[in-house]
């Protein structure tokens, strides 16, 4: 199957290692195209200047969306950040959409909050994800 890996970039890492996995398993996978710059340069996620900069030059947001197109399938790595468990930031949920308009197959890393602690989460269910919980093998 083919996947795009989805989620916010201070998850590259994880992002990386999961393209691992799912390759391991005869997948064949992408990550958003600016995943390199975030994994070589761990301030670059701070300086939001600098990483819009690199957004707008290199079309980042055109070629995710390209990207799911372009899938069988999309997996969301949603792990906790600000607070929030599940966290899907706004881009993610825009990909998540597309995804879902091209009827894509949806995965999550782990189920989403309560819709009380994270309004989008009513959106994403709509969706129908499949939550895999970190256990690759359900990527089918």
């Amino acid at each position: 199957m083919k996947i795009m890996i989805c989620g916010s970039m201070t998850f590259a890492r994880q992002m990386a290692k999961a393209k691992q996995e799912l390759e391991k398993l005869g997948h064949s996978v992408q990550l958003p195209c600016d995943t390199e710059i975030h994994l070589t340069d761990d301030k670059f996620i701070d300086d939001l200047d600098k990483d819009y900069e690199h957004c707008v030059e290199n079309d980042v947001m055109r070629s995710c969306m390209q990207g799911v197109a372009d899938s069988d399938a999309i997996l969301v790595m949603n792990y906790d950040k600000n607070g929030v468990k599940g966290y899907i930031g706004t881009s993610t949920l825009m990909e998540m959409g597309l995804a879902h308009f091209l009827r894509k197959k949806i995965f999550l890393l782990y189920a989403t909050p309560s819709p009380k602690q994270a309004r989008w989460a009513h959106e994403v269910r709509i969706f129908h994800p499949v939550v895999i919980d970190e256990d690759y093998s359900k990527v089918k």
